[in-house]
């Protein structure tokens, strides 16, 4: 794609914070093409036009950085190789998340008006009470996204940035449309109260999302491994061993996260007030 001649992959690797204005620029794109050809459902086509943008400069990352070498002589120097790739991810994913949101508050009816009313609902009416329960049903349900994540990248490569772009436009969206139901419902300031939202929620939301990174870079990684080696060779099993501890690494991080979650739903008087005030009983 032209854009990619703008930057090459190891100034990426090198200066992972482009990565955000990557994830912004994309999804401003992403959102305008889908409006013009797809009014009847922008932002689900948006994704899907940000994750084809992406997968270009993700490909070449993965490629310069080298993670799946034949030469991997222990496990800090694969972290090292793997680093960089999963803090573009992180940042691209924040990109979009903040993007996605800066529409729901400034234009709801484009950014959160179609299909993003049953998500809503489901918050609204999880977020009053601390129960194991609850943080079964996010830990299981999270798991699937994770396992999607992990074995679309496995077969695709860099694919599972559709499930990570999709994610990041849900919660964007979600908190965006909050912070501007609340505010409509309480005349306040819907960035303050915006905020006040993502103080509550980023410590969850990184974890998960950066679950998602750790489980999509296992992936990718493997799956280079598997095309450049033999799969009974020495160097194939010294990969798949690195990245099954990355994969466990990724679900030690969710289940963090959905602790993190519940206790946040059960316990944030601030957030769930919010929540009260947007979506009241």
């Amino acid at each position: 794609m032209v854009f990619e001649q703008l930057y090459t992959a190891e100034y990426l690797k090198q200066h992972p914070r482009f990565g955000f204005l990557l994830g912004i620029g994309y999804t401003i794109l992403g959102l305008f093409l889908a409006i013009l050809m797809f009014r009847e459902d922008p932002a689900t086509i948006a994704v899907g036009i940000i994750s084809l943008f992406l997968i270009p400069s993700l490909y070449q990352l993965s490629t310069s950085a080298e993670i799946s070498e034949r030469q991997t002589p222990n496990l800090k120097a694969f972290v090292m190789r793997v680093n960089p790739y999963v803090k573009v991810y992180v940042y691209i994913f924040f990109g979009i998340f903040f993007t996605f949101a800066a529409f729901a508050i400034f234009l709801p009816q484009l950014a959160a008006g179609y299909i993003f009313k049953q998500q809503l609902a489901i918050i609204a009416g999880k977020a009053a009470t601390f129960s194991w329960p609850l943080f079964w049903d996010l830990f299981t349900w999270n798991l699937q996204v994770l396992m999607l994540c992990f074995v679309l990248s496995l077969i695709a490569g860099n694919g599972a940035i559709l499930f990570i772009a999709w994610n990041a436009s849900v919660w964007g969206t979600i908190f965006g449309n909050l912070a501007k139901t609340a505010a409509l419902a309480s005349g306040a300031n819907p960035l303050i109260i915006f905020l006040l939202v993502i103080i509550s929620v980023f410590p969850h939301t990184f974890l998960e999302g950066l679950s998602y990174m750790l489980a999509t870079t296992s992936g990718t990684v493997l799956s280079d491994g598997l095309v450049r080696e033999k799969v009974a060779s020495k160097n194939m099993w010294i990969i798949f061993k690195y990245n099954a501890i990355l994969f466990g690494l990724s679900l030690a991080v969710l289940f963090l996260a959905m602790i993190v979650e519940t206790y946040v739903l059960g316990n944030f008087t601030t957030y769930r007030r919010i929540i009260e005030i947007a979506f009241p009983r």
